[in-house]
Protein backbone atom coordinates (compact mmCIF):
# COMPACT_ATOMS: atom_id res chain seq x y z
CA UNK A 1 0.00 0.00 0.00
CA UNK A 2 1.55 3.10 -1.35
CA UNK A 3 1.24 6.36 0.88
CA UNK A 4 -0.24 9.39 -0.01
CA UNK A 5 3.03 11.50 -1.07
CA UNK A 6 4.15 8.27 -3.24
CA UNK A 7 0.87 7.98 -4.89
CA UNK A 8 1.25 11.45 -5.74
CA UNK A 9 4.96 11.20 -7.27
CA UNK A 10 3.98 8.21 -9.23
CA UNK A 11 0.80 9.85 -10.50
CA UNK A 12 3.06 12.96 -11.50
CA UNK A 13 5.96 10.83 -13.26
CA UNK A 14 2.97 8.33 -15.09
CA UNK A 15 1.82 12.10 -15.68
CA UNK A 16 5.08 13.36 -17.35
CA UNK A 17 5.78 9.75 -18.99
CA UNK A 18 2.45 9.99 -21.31
CA UNK A 19 2.93 13.36 -22.35
CA UNK A 20 6.51 13.58 -23.00
CA UNK A 21 7.62 9.64 -23.09
CA UNK A 22 10.99 10.43 -21.78
CA UNK A 23 11.86 9.06 -18.92
CA UNK A 24 11.48 11.37 -15.36
CA UNK A 25 13.77 12.65 -13.15
CA UNK A 26 13.64 13.81 -10.01
CA UNK A 27 14.13 17.45 -11.00
CA UNK A 28 11.96 17.59 -13.51
CA UNK A 29 8.99 16.57 -11.24
CA UNK A 30 9.88 19.17 -8.43
CA UNK A 31 9.79 21.83 -11.09
CA UNK A 32 7.05 20.81 -12.81
CA UNK A 33 4.44 19.51 -10.09
CA UNK A 34 4.02 20.90 -6.63
CA UNK A 35 4.84 18.02 -4.56
CA UNK A 36 5.41 20.14 -1.26
CA UNK A 37 8.75 18.03 -0.56
CA UNK A 38 12.47 18.74 -1.84
CA UNK A 39 14.14 17.23 -4.69
CA UNK A 40 16.10 14.35 -2.13
CA UNK A 41 12.77 13.38 -0.70
CA UNK A 42 11.56 12.94 -4.13
CA UNK A 43 14.75 10.62 -5.20
CA UNK A 44 14.16 8.51 -2.11
CA UNK A 45 10.41 7.96 -2.93
CA UNK A 46 11.74 7.03 -6.88
CA UNK A 47 14.15 4.82 -5.24
CA UNK A 48 11.30 3.49 -3.03
CA UNK A 49 8.98 2.94 -5.99
CA UNK A 50 11.72 1.41 -7.86
CA UNK A 51 12.31 -1.28 -5.40
CA UNK A 52 8.22 -1.77 -5.29
CA UNK A 53 8.23 -2.55 -9.00
CA UNK A 54 6.00 0.49 -10.11
CA UNK A 55 8.91 2.32 -12.33
CA UNK A 56 11.99 1.53 -13.51
CA UNK A 57 15.61 3.15 -15.02
CA UNK A 58 15.67 2.23 -18.88
CA UNK A 59 19.77 3.19 -18.45
CA UNK A 60 22.00 4.08 -16.25
CA UNK A 61 21.95 7.68 -14.98
CA UNK A 62 18.63 8.34 -16.65
CA UNK A 63 15.05 8.78 -15.42
CA UNK A 64 12.52 6.42 -14.37
CA UNK A 65 9.83 4.94 -16.77
CA UNK A 66 6.68 3.29 -15.30
CA UNK A 67 6.11 -0.36 -15.25
CA UNK A 68 2.90 -2.55 -15.80
CA UNK A 69 2.27 -2.30 -12.36
CA UNK A 70 2.94 1.06 -11.37
CA UNK A 71 0.02 1.79 -14.17
CA UNK A 72 -1.90 -0.33 -12.94
CA UNK A 73 -1.72 1.54 -9.82
CA UNK A 74 -2.43 5.10 -11.87
CA UNK A 75 -5.80 3.25 -13.26
CA UNK A 76 -7.46 1.51 -10.41
CA UNK A 77 -7.15 5.17 -8.93
CA UNK A 78 -8.61 6.57 -11.83
CA UNK A 79 -11.48 4.06 -11.91
CA UNK A 80 -11.83 4.62 -8.05
CA UNK A 81 -12.60 8.23 -8.54
CA UNK A 82 -15.57 7.41 -10.77
CA UNK A 83 -14.23 8.58 -14.14
CA UNK A 84 -15.48 5.06 -15.95
CA UNK A 85 -18.82 5.94 -14.36
CA UNK A 86 -19.26 9.53 -15.81
CA UNK A 87 -22.88 9.52 -17.35
CA UNK A 88 -22.23 11.94 -20.51
CA UNK A 89 -18.44 11.81 -21.47
CA UNK A 90 -17.91 13.83 -24.50
CA UNK A 91 -21.73 14.31 -25.17
CA UNK A 92 -21.00 16.28 -27.69
CA UNK A 93 -19.61 13.17 -29.92
CA UNK A 94 -22.58 11.38 -28.69
CA UNK A 95 -24.95 13.20 -30.10
CA UNK A 96 -23.43 14.21 -33.29
CA UNK A 97 -22.66 10.38 -33.48
CA UNK A 98 -26.50 9.30 -33.18
CA UNK A 99 -27.77 12.08 -35.40
CA UNK A 100 -25.37 11.22 -38.54
CA UNK A 101 -26.03 7.19 -38.56
CA UNK A 102 -29.25 5.56 -38.20
CA UNK A 103 -27.76 1.99 -39.58
CA UNK A 104 -25.72 0.09 -36.93
CA UNK A 105 -23.24 -0.48 -39.43
CA UNK A 106 -22.83 3.28 -40.35
CA UNK A 107 -22.52 4.24 -36.50
CA UNK A 108 -20.21 1.51 -35.61
CA UNK A 109 -17.37 3.08 -38.48
CA UNK A 110 -18.20 6.38 -37.66
CA UNK A 111 -17.62 5.89 -33.95
CA UNK A 112 -14.41 4.21 -34.69
CA UNK A 113 -13.04 6.93 -36.50
CA UNK A 114 -14.24 9.39 -33.48
CA UNK A 115 -12.28 6.96 -30.85
CA UNK A 116 -9.06 6.85 -33.40
CA UNK A 117 -8.87 10.33 -33.40
CA UNK A 118 -9.67 11.14 -29.52
CA UNK A 119 -7.15 8.68 -28.02
CA UNK A 120 -4.52 8.08 -31.65
CA UNK A 121 -5.01 4.78 -30.44
CA UNK A 122 -6.41 1.60 -32.80
CA UNK A 123 -9.87 1.89 -32.41
CA UNK A 124 -12.24 -1.16 -32.61
CA UNK A 125 -16.05 -1.78 -32.27
CA UNK A 126 -17.17 -5.16 -33.01
CA UNK A 127 -21.14 -5.65 -33.83
CA UNK A 128 -23.38 -7.54 -31.87
CA UNK A 129 -24.79 -10.46 -32.97
CA UNK A 130 -27.89 -8.93 -34.23
CA UNK A 131 -29.70 -12.91 -34.26
CA UNK A 132 -29.37 -12.56 -30.54
CA UNK A 133 -32.13 -10.20 -30.08
CA UNK A 134 -35.58 -10.44 -31.54
CA UNK A 135 -35.97 -10.26 -35.08
CA UNK A 136 -38.28 -8.05 -37.08
CA UNK A 137 -37.63 -8.44 -40.38
CA UNK A 138 -35.04 -10.13 -42.75
CA UNK A 139 -34.79 -9.42 -46.12
CA UNK A 140 -32.68 -11.10 -49.02
CA UNK A 141 -31.71 -8.95 -51.95
CA UNK A 142 -29.41 -10.64 -54.75
CA UNK A 143 -26.11 -8.55 -55.95
CA UNK A 144 -25.18 -11.56 -58.43
CA UNK A 145 -26.52 -15.25 -58.60
CA UNK A 146 -23.21 -15.68 -55.91
CA UNK A 147 -23.61 -13.26 -53.72
CA UNK A 148 -26.51 -11.27 -51.59
CA UNK A 149 -27.05 -9.14 -49.35
CA UNK A 150 -28.78 -9.92 -45.82
CA UNK A 151 -30.85 -7.34 -44.21
CA UNK A 152 -31.55 -7.59 -40.66
CA UNK A 153 -34.01 -5.60 -39.02
CA UNK A 154 -34.46 -6.15 -35.08
CA UNK A 155 -37.44 -5.26 -32.76
CA UNK A 156 -34.93 -3.08 -30.96
CA UNK A 157 -34.31 -1.03 -34.34
CA UNK A 158 -30.81 -2.22 -35.35
CA UNK A 159 -30.22 -2.82 -38.62
CA UNK A 160 -27.39 -4.62 -39.85
CA UNK A 161 -26.44 -5.27 -43.45
CA UNK A 162 -24.26 -8.51 -44.39
CA UNK A 163 -23.14 -9.18 -47.92
CA UNK A 164 -23.19 -13.37 -48.69
CA UNK A 165 -20.74 -15.10 -51.13
CA UNK A 166 -22.31 -18.48 -52.55
CA UNK A 167 -20.35 -21.16 -53.73
CA UNK A 168 -23.06 -22.11 -56.50
CA UNK A 169 -25.35 -20.58 -57.92
CA UNK A 170 -28.41 -19.09 -56.05
CA UNK A 171 -31.65 -18.58 -58.25
CA UNK A 172 -34.15 -15.64 -57.22
CA UNK A 173 -36.50 -18.09 -56.58
CA UNK A 174 -34.14 -20.11 -54.45
CA UNK A 175 -33.38 -16.67 -52.40
CA UNK A 176 -36.74 -15.48 -52.27
CA UNK A 177 -37.84 -18.88 -50.48
CA UNK A 178 -34.89 -18.98 -48.09
CA UNK A 179 -36.09 -15.54 -47.06
CA UNK A 180 -39.96 -16.60 -46.41
CA UNK A 181 -38.47 -19.46 -44.52
CA UNK A 182 -36.12 -16.95 -42.68
CA UNK A 183 -39.13 -14.76 -41.44
CA UNK A 184 -41.41 -17.81 -40.95
CA UNK A 185 -39.28 -19.35 -38.54
CA UNK A 186 -37.49 -15.93 -36.67
CA UNK A 187 -39.59 -12.91 -37.02
CA UNK A 188 -40.71 -12.43 -33.40
CA UNK A 189 -38.20 -14.26 -31.94
CA UNK A 190 -34.37 -14.45 -31.58
CA UNK A 191 -31.95 -17.53 -33.30
CA UNK A 192 -31.04 -18.75 -29.90
CA UNK A 193 -34.67 -18.81 -28.55
CA UNK A 194 -35.56 -20.68 -31.65
CA UNK A 195 -32.57 -23.22 -31.35
CA UNK A 196 -33.95 -24.04 -27.72
CA UNK A 197 -37.10 -25.11 -28.97
CA UNK A 198 -36.75 -26.60 -31.90
CA UNK A 199 -39.09 -28.86 -33.29
CA UNK A 200 -38.76 -31.34 -35.72
CA UNK A 201 -40.18 -29.14 -38.83
CA UNK A 202 -37.71 -25.84 -37.67
CA UNK A 203 -34.86 -28.12 -37.65
CA UNK A 204 -35.35 -29.63 -41.00
CA UNK A 205 -35.79 -25.99 -42.30
CA UNK A 206 -32.74 -24.49 -40.80
CA UNK A 207 -30.73 -27.31 -42.04
CA UNK A 208 -30.60 -26.31 -45.48
CA UNK A 209 -27.50 -25.01 -46.52
CA UNK A 210 -28.46 -21.53 -48.04
CA UNK A 211 -30.31 -21.10 -44.76
CA UNK A 212 -27.64 -21.85 -42.91
CA UNK A 213 -24.65 -19.97 -44.45
CA UNK A 214 -27.70 -16.95 -44.47
CA UNK A 215 -27.94 -17.51 -40.69
CA UNK A 216 -24.31 -18.08 -40.31
CA UNK A 217 -22.87 -14.64 -42.02
CA UNK A 218 -25.62 -12.68 -40.11
CA UNK A 219 -24.63 -14.23 -36.68
CA UNK A 220 -20.76 -13.22 -37.53
CA UNK A 221 -19.50 -10.18 -35.75
CA UNK A 222 -18.11 -7.57 -37.75
CA UNK A 223 -15.29 -5.84 -36.20
CA UNK A 224 -14.55 -1.85 -37.29
CA UNK A 225 -11.13 -0.62 -36.81
CA UNK A 226 -9.08 2.60 -37.75
CA UNK A 227 -6.40 4.12 -36.01
CA UNK A 228 -3.17 2.18 -37.62
CA UNK A 229 -1.63 4.92 -38.46
CA UNK A 230 -1.71 7.05 -35.64
CA UNK A 231 -0.46 3.63 -33.70
CA UNK A 232 2.77 4.62 -35.76
CA UNK A 233 3.24 7.67 -35.21
CA UNK A 234 3.83 7.10 -31.59
CA UNK A 235 7.31 6.58 -30.62
CA UNK A 236 6.80 3.02 -29.14
CA UNK A 237 6.40 1.74 -32.82
CA UNK A 238 8.37 4.27 -34.71
CA UNK A 239 9.72 1.22 -36.23
CA UNK A 240 6.70 -0.20 -38.32
CA UNK A 241 8.00 -3.93 -37.19
CA UNK A 242 7.22 -3.83 -33.57
CA UNK A 243 3.82 -3.23 -34.61
CA UNK A 244 3.28 -6.18 -36.65
CA UNK A 245 3.15 -8.56 -34.43
CA UNK A 246 0.06 -6.65 -32.58
CA UNK A 247 -1.64 -6.18 -35.75
CA UNK A 248 -1.18 -9.74 -36.89
CA UNK A 249 -2.67 -11.48 -33.40
CA UNK A 250 -5.55 -8.95 -33.10
CA UNK A 251 -6.53 -10.08 -36.88
CA UNK A 252 -6.95 -13.59 -35.65
CA UNK A 253 -11.03 -13.23 -34.85
CA UNK A 254 -10.80 -15.24 -31.87
CA UNK A 255 -8.40 -13.57 -30.24
CA UNK A 256 -10.13 -10.87 -30.28
CA UNK A 257 -13.67 -12.19 -29.23
CA UNK A 258 -11.56 -14.06 -25.97
CA UNK A 259 -10.18 -10.79 -25.04
CA UNK A 260 -13.26 -8.76 -25.88
CA UNK A 261 -15.48 -11.46 -24.05
CA UNK A 262 -13.86 -10.65 -20.46
CA UNK A 263 -15.35 -7.29 -20.72
CA UNK A 264 -18.64 -8.15 -21.06
CA UNK A 265 -17.97 -11.10 -18.72
CA UNK A 266 -16.32 -8.52 -15.79
CA UNK A 267 -19.71 -6.32 -15.68
CA UNK A 268 -18.22 -3.35 -15.11
CA UNK A 269 -18.26 0.23 -17.25
CA UNK A 270 -14.83 -0.24 -18.18
CA UNK A 271 -12.01 -2.96 -18.68
CA UNK A 272 -8.52 -1.96 -18.86
CA UNK A 273 -5.80 -4.75 -19.56
CA UNK A 274 -1.91 -3.55 -19.15
CA UNK A 275 0.75 -5.25 -21.07
CA UNK A 276 1.22 -8.54 -19.53
CA UNK A 277 -1.85 -8.34 -18.30
CA UNK A 278 -3.16 -9.72 -21.90
CA UNK A 279 -3.85 -12.84 -22.35
CA UNK A 280 -2.14 -13.03 -25.83
CA UNK A 281 2.26 -12.72 -25.53
CA UNK A 282 2.04 -10.29 -28.60
CA UNK A 283 -0.17 -7.78 -27.09
CA UNK A 284 2.46 -7.78 -24.00
CA UNK A 285 3.32 -4.09 -25.53
CA UNK A 286 0.37 -2.39 -25.59
CA UNK A 287 -2.98 -1.54 -23.71
CA UNK A 288 -6.50 -2.13 -24.23
CA UNK A 289 -9.65 -0.37 -23.02
CA UNK A 290 -12.80 -1.90 -23.52
CA UNK A 291 -16.41 -2.16 -22.55
CA UNK A 292 -19.34 -3.70 -23.93
CA UNK A 293 -22.32 -1.79 -25.37
CA UNK A 294 -26.19 -3.08 -26.32
CA UNK A 295 -28.46 -5.30 -23.90
CA UNK A 296 -29.24 -8.70 -23.04
CA UNK A 297 -27.21 -11.44 -25.20
CA UNK A 298 -26.98 -8.61 -27.98
CA UNK A 299 -23.70 -6.96 -26.96
CA UNK A 300 -20.79 -5.87 -28.83
CA UNK A 301 -17.57 -4.36 -27.43
CA UNK A 302 -15.95 -1.13 -28.00
CA UNK A 303 -12.15 -0.69 -27.18
CA UNK A 304 -9.03 1.45 -27.99
CA UNK A 305 -5.72 -0.39 -28.21
CA UNK A 306 -2.15 1.67 -28.09
CA UNK A 307 1.18 1.70 -26.24
CA UNK A 308 0.93 1.00 -22.17
CA UNK A 309 2.12 5.10 -22.26
CA UNK A 310 -1.84 5.97 -23.22
CA UNK A 311 -3.78 8.42 -22.04
CA UNK A 312 -5.85 6.38 -19.88
CA UNK A 313 -7.88 9.18 -18.59
CA UNK A 314 -8.53 10.26 -22.24
CA UNK A 315 -9.00 6.76 -23.48
CA UNK A 316 -11.61 5.92 -20.68
CA UNK A 317 -13.75 9.07 -21.28
CA UNK A 318 -13.38 8.03 -25.09
CA UNK A 319 -14.79 4.76 -24.65
CA UNK A 320 -17.49 5.62 -22.27
CA UNK A 321 -18.62 8.11 -25.21
CA UNK A 322 -18.47 5.64 -28.05
CA UNK A 323 -20.68 3.33 -25.43
CA UNK A 324 -22.88 5.54 -24.60
CA UNK A 325 -23.47 6.70 -28.91
CA UNK A 326 -23.47 2.61 -29.84
CA UNK A 327 -26.07 1.84 -26.66
CA UNK A 328 -28.62 4.49 -27.63
CA UNK A 329 -28.19 6.53 -24.36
Amino acid sequence: MLSERRQRVLRALIEDYIEYALPVGSRTLTERHRLGVSPATVRNDLSALEDAGFIQQPHTSAGRVPTDAGYRTFVDELLSSGLAEEERPHQAMVDELRASASELDALMERTSAALARLTNCLSIVMAPSVLAGRIRQITLVSLSPWQAIVIVVAEDGQVVNRTVTFADEVSADELASAQNLLNRVLAGHSARDVRRSMDAGTVEALSDPLVQLIIDESESARAHSLGVSALLRQPEFSDSKALLPVIEVLEDDRVLLNTFDEAAAEGGPVMVRIGHENPASELAGVSIVACPYGRGESEGVVAVIGPTRMNYERAIRAVRAAQCALHGE
